[in-house]
């Protein structure tokens, strides 16, 4: 990411790199409550920090970014160590799994759309590549433990993902044009949304008919 100054380049790492790490928790805490060997969930954990950002750089004919620099893969493997010694911490409770699994996503999703602009795209496409980059990885980590993905089944998910990703571009019109400032209230309104949808049971209406209107199936 050459064209960014190494401020904004500093920051977005700093991100990535906390994405990655809450990213891999989530995966290794679901890998570990289904009673997965360390490699098992080392490679859920893996699956699920890098494999929407993967996605993500093929699409927009980009270097992988975990193939450049090793460190994703050494932050995605300290996940599993963590959850090896803090055990019951990450692996029991849903709300330790919403924490990690919504700020992964929240962080993934702006990363996605930084990128995605630094490689040319534009603003809907962004959108789109960010909500890949947000919840790809999750989608693979609930396919290999054997779980119908979230983003099919459950509270907002990718919808939440996708209006932080509206509001980034929506709020220079209202004077707020600062790169961190729009980051941060994109990631605080992705979490916000997530939060609110699980107390309040909010989702889409299932295909079927029989679903209550803007409540998602339990």
């Amino acid at each position: 990411m050459n064209g960014f100054n190494d401020e904004i380049r500093l920051f977005i790492r700093v991100l990535e790199f906390m994405g990655t790490f809450a990213g891999a928790i989530s995966g290794v805490r679901l890998s570990s409550a289904k009673r997965f060997d360390w490699f098992g969930a080392s490679v859920v954990g893996l699956i699920t920090a890098v494999g929407g950002g993967t996605l993500r750089d093929t699409l927009i004919d980009a270097p992988v970014f975990w193939m450049e620099d090793p460190f994703y893969i050494i932050t995605s493997l300290l996940a599993v160590v963590a959850v090896a010694v803090f055990g019951r911490r990450f692996i029991s409770g849903q709300v330790t799994w919403f924490v990690f699994d919504t700020v992964s996503i929240s962080l993934f999703m702006v990363i996605g759309l930084q990128k995605s602009l630094f490689y040319g795209q534009s603003w809907w496409c962004a959108i789109i590549l960010g909500v890949i980059t947000a919840v790809a990885g999750g989608i693979l980590r609930d396919v290999c433990i054997n779980e119908v993905p979230l983003i099919f089944r459950k509270e907002l998910y990718a919808l939440a993902c996708a209006a932080g990703g509206f509001l980034y571009f929506a709020l220079p019109f209202v004077g707020l044009e600062n790169l961190y400032a729009r980051n941060v209230l994109s990631v605080l309104v992705i979490f916000v949304i997530r939060a609110l949808a699980i107390k309040y049971h909010l989702g889409v209406p299932v295909l079927d008919g029989r679903g209550a209107p803007f409540r998602h199936r339990r």
